[in-house]
């Protein structure tokens, strides 16, 4: 029987999962400091919350709805559930396996999980007292019958069901819901020789649950936790006001479908048959938890003071050595093009640029995107000085940015209050453009300062995504970030660039057309090469685009962190691709491309990844790099992305990655060496500034 060739492309959800598992490999590697570990091992649990709240709600939408047409991978939803189903049962198995065995190592560290069988009788005597102050006052157990007067639980909601002995012989037993909202810490902490010894909230419940129901017996108390189907989209077409029409949305994220129930392995089959029969689940809707619930939880052991040897050592943001000390950043981006590369280097000089334009008297107008932002962030509350102070602020608030969807809508109500015109995004598209517009006033006219950037305007996010800032004054990205503005809000059409292109209308084609004339170099025998780094490759147009140059003999090199669809390595397809992936300390998160193009080499930086939501349904931006002196540093940044030989991973033709090894080669870590060049780079800074005499002069 002959052979089935494997489908052209990758399936997306499975191809997301060997991403999460990329995460959890981290948890699992014991030359990680041991909190940095745990770390890991949260966020693939909270990385995969969000898989079944948004991917996984919306194929089991699909299904419901009768839909059997095949993705491009040749799956139909119905067959992408079973696959997905069978993949995060022994994925979450896993992150068990490696809970259970971090467990034991962090209480060796006086980070100790009790359970209540090894409670000494003075630690009884105050959880029983802490569970009536803290526990008691604030917990509201629910008595449910049947579905329709099960409680309407949260999103993500750590619950337990307890089961109570019925009252009569030939009765059913009876339940009720403990909610444990966000009142009640999980982690209640008892006293004990290690540092820092904790009883979960669940099992304290299972111990004391009695005290809810006196006179009752208690047969079980099991905790269990509902995921909600989170693939809503907003009704724009319908929407008479967006900010109520955006908080109705939010409401139905919190009651939408069950996607996912986890359930405490320890519950009997009554208690499970109960919430299956109340909540109306499958078998393949259920995973039952070997360990704790929400593992995701478990992040906040991490930010606890501990030893040094079990978190990484510090690699704090270094001030850029191309930022004279003191200098204000209008004469440093007047000097010359400046290229930031974060975490290693501070995001200070993006917050300062946009403070200094908020109180700089010379300043006309700020036009900035926000899309992501920090709790308490610096940014915005520049942009409310500046408004506040009669500039004329312009900000588009994307409303729609999923699950910042209610700090969003704090900020554009501030905003507006504090006299700055507000949009809420582009009706139909997300607007995940990053970019700051600065028109000032000087003595040879009107200058345009701009940040582009790949990533958010977050302090906070800032210090652990790896991301790109480019600060500028050319004069024709000016007139670019002017027209870019002006289309988003007004009412005219996309304008023709001189120098970006901008999602949904030309970033794609011009994607195709770059990757095209690396064929036609090709093709007149001259060297070819695409270089790309990007979080997700998706697009089917691009990846086609792509196989063909590799059947041309383009050399292609991808760095995707998370999903991709191309499958390299196929012989007459695209066996010469090569696709990498790094998985460490620091999120990767921009987005580098370099085109060889006969020797002229052409650089970007964009806000978008290669999937076809961000080309077709988001404003996005490809920004070029031409200073020679930025452009040649972000191809060495982009360099040791492909070097890296400690954090990298392969993509196998079939799906799979392989760690890649040193072997004779020098073991060569892309983030350390980043982070170590910019280290010595502020050194070298300093030692250059101790070193230059400057005379003081009369009067100054």
């Amino acid at each position: 029987m002959a052979r089935t060739a494997p489908p052209r492309y990758i399936n997306r959800e499975l191809s997301w999962l060997e991403f999460n598992q990329r995460v959890l490999d981290e948890a699992a590697d014991a030359t990680i400091p041991l909190l940095e570990r745990l770390k890991f091992l949260a966020i693939s649990a909270s990385n995969l919350d969000e898989f079944f709240r948004v991917r996984v709600g919306g194929l089991q939408m699909l299904v419901n709805q009768g839909v059997v047409r095949p993705d491009s991978s040749g799956l139909t939803p119905e067959e992408q559930l079973a696959a997905i189903h069978e993949r995060v049962q022994r994925m979450t198995q896993e992150q068990h396996r490696i809970y259970a065995e971090l467990e034991p190592q962090l209480a060796a560290h006086g980070i100790r999980r009790l359970r209540s069988e090894e409670l000494s009788k003075a630690q009884r005597s105050v959880l029983q007292r802490v569970f009536d102050e803290e526990v008691y006052p604030v917990l509201s157990p629910m008595a449910v019958t049947s579905a329709d007067d099960f409680p309407l639980l949260s999103n993500g909601l750590l619950c337990v069901c307890v089961r109570i002995k019925p009252r009569q012989e030939g009765d059913a037993d009876r339940y009720a819901i403990v909610p444990c909202g966000p009142g009640v810490t999980r982690f209640l902490s008892l006293p004990s020789e290690a540092a820092q010894a904790f009883i979960l909230l669940e099992d304290a419940l299972a111990l004391l649950a009695g005290r809810f129901f006196p006179g009752e017996a208690v047969l079980e108390c099991v905790p269990f936790r509902i995921t909600r189907n989170a693939d809503m989209e907003l009704r724009e077409d319908s929407a008479s006001d967006l900010l109520e029409e955006m908080q109705q949305l939010l409401f139905e994220r919190r009651v939408g479908d069950c996607a996912r129930l986890e359930l405490g392995e320890q519950a009997s089959a009554n208690l499970e048959g109960f919430l299956r029969s109340t909540l109306e689940l499958s078998d393949t809707e259920i995973i039952r938890q070997p360990g704790p619930l929400e593992l995701s939880d478990f992040f906040r052991l991490t930010d606890r003071p501990a030893a040094d040897v079990l978190k990484y050592e510090a690699w704090p943001p270094q001030p850029s050595s191309s930022i004279p000390a003191g200098s204000a950043m209008f004469d440093v981006i007047a000097g010359g093009d400046l290229l930031l590369y974060h975490p290693y280097e501070s995001f200070e000089p993006v917050v300062r640029f946009v403070e200094e334009a908020a109180n700089d008297p010379d300043v006309l107008a700020i036009k900035q995107t926000l899309y992501r932002t920090a709790r308490d962030s610096q940014i915005v509350a520049a942009l409310l000085r500046a408004a506040e102070r009669g500039k004329h602020v312009t900000v588009i608030v994307e409303l729609k940015a999923r699950f910042d969807e209610a700090r969003n809508i704090e900020w554009a109500r501030q905003l507006e209050q504090a006299g700055a015109q507000v949009l809420y995004g582009v009706k139909g598209l997300k607007t995940h453009a990053k970019v700051c517009l600065v028109v000032r006033r000087e003595p040879q006219g009107i200058v345009r300062y701009m940040h582009f950037g790949t990533g958010n305007y977050n302090e906070i996010t800032s210090r652990i995504y790896s991301d790109t800032s480019l600060l500028t004054c050319d004069r024709d990205l000016g007139m670019d970030a002017a027209a870019f503005f002006n289309a988003i809000t007004g009412y005219s059409h996309a304008p023709r660039y001189r120098k970006i292109e901008a999602a949904p209308i030309g970033l794609r084609d011009k994607l195709l057309e770059m990757i095209r004339a690396e064929i036609e170099f090709k093709s007149q025998g001259q060297p070819a090469r695409i270089d790309v780094k990007v979080n997700a490759l998706v697009d089917p147009l691009l990846i086609d685009a792509l196989y063909e140059a590799s059947q041309a003999g383009v050399d292609v090199r991808l760095n995707v962190r998370g999903i991709c669809c191309l499958r390299p390595g196929v012989k007459g397809l695209s066996e010469n691709i090569e696709v990498v992936s790094v998985i460490d300390r620091f999120l990767e998160h921009a987005r580098i491309l370099h085109f060889h193009h006969g020797g002229d080499h052409r650089m970007f930086i964009s806000s978008a990844d290669w999937m076809t939501r961000n080309l077709d349904r988001r404003v996005e931006l490809l920004v070029p790099v031409e200073d020679p002196v930025c452009r040649d540093r972000l191809m060495r940044i982009l360099n040791a992305y492909f070097d890296d030989n400690v954090k990298s991973r392969k993509l196998l033709s079939d799906g799979r990655h392989r760690r890649l090894t040193s072997g004779k080669r020098e073991p060569f870590r892309a983030q350390e060496r980043l982070y170590e060049e910019a280290r010595r780079a502020d050194q070298l800074a300093q030692q250059q500034q101790r070193t230059t005499f400057e005379p003081h002069r009369r009067g100054a």
